[in-house]
């Protein structure tokens, strides 16, 4: 299983590396948009559909919809606005499981959450590589959420006791959750002490980086919460060793659009 890991590891990184911050334009839209199409893939899975041409139609709906996206960027600010109200709604659902299943159970329903959790995340993206600082803001949100998700592993294992919601993810704990907020903190301490932010804007920095690292942890439990429901251990095998693209993506799917929010409302990014 490590082998796999290492090795599916060593073949995506420089697809990741290419397509993330070397791309510019409709290139970068139509490589996130083949990502978040593999998503949808797997997400009609969680919902439901378990026959491929199901499946293939509904991602191939959901890259129908990311073009019209492309085409329409006055779209954009609602779009996100809309992804920022379901993570506050999935975080009550996910606190609540499985009490809350019986609201979202209905096929139509995880077919709608799908395109909640897929397009603001394709969108965010897009917005990124649009401003002024482009491939720093794809880099921030990824290292602010891979920090976490770092100081969340060690942090739990060394002292995780209470767990964070039992019946979603039992291994995840309030001291692994702690340990991670505090490692995104102190990298955003540090980068803002780099580049000379003044009190306000570091204080600013802080209080949206916690916001952007918790609301990843319920990206992660929102996927958790439908692969339980569903008796999923993965989201699919197209990642050998990793799982699926869902896996790898499901705390980023939230964060990248609030953190877009977050960066709009503040004038460092422009919508």
């Amino acid at each position: 299983m490590l082998k796999q890991r290492i090795i599916t590891a060593l073949v995506l990184l420089p697809i990741a590396l290419v397509g993330f911050f070397l791309l510019e334009g409709a290139a970068f839209a139509l490589f996130i948009g083949a990502v978040v199409s593999l998503g949808a893939w797997e997400w009609a899975r969680l919902a439901g559909l378990a026959g491929q041409p199901q499946r293939v139609a509904y991602a191939a709906g959901v890259a129908v919809l990311l073009f019209g996206l492309y085409q329409l960027p006055a779209l954009a600010p609602w779009l996100l606005l809309l992804a920022v109200a379901w993570w506050a709604l999935a975080t009550v659902l996910v606190m609540s499981y499985p009490a809350s299943s019986r609201y979202w159970t209905g096929l139509p329903r995880r077919l709608l959450i799908g395109l909640l959790i897929l397009l603001p995340a394709w969108q965010g993206l897009v917005l990124f590589k649009q401003w002024p600082l482009a491939n720093g803001l794809i880099l921030a949100v990824m290292v602010l959420v891979w920090g976490a998700d770092i100081g969340a592993y060690f942090s739990g294992k060394a002292f995780g006791k209470r767990k964070l919601a039992p019946r979603v993810s039992p291994g995840k704990s309030w001291e692994g959750v702690i340990g991670g907020l505090i490692t995104s903190l102190l990298i955003t301490l540090l980068v803002g002490l780099y580049r000379g932010w003044f009190a306000s804007e570091l204080l600013l920095a802080l209080a949206g980086a916690a916001l952007v690292v918790s609301i990843s942890v319920v990206g992660d439990l929102t996927e958790s919460m439908f692969k339980r429901q569903a008796g999923l251990k993965d989201s699919s095998n197209l990642l050998p060793g990793h799982g699926g693209v869902l896996d790898r993506i499901d705390s980023l799917t939230a964060a990248i659009p609030v953190f877009a929010v977050l960066l709009w409302l503040s004038g460092w990014g422009a919508l």
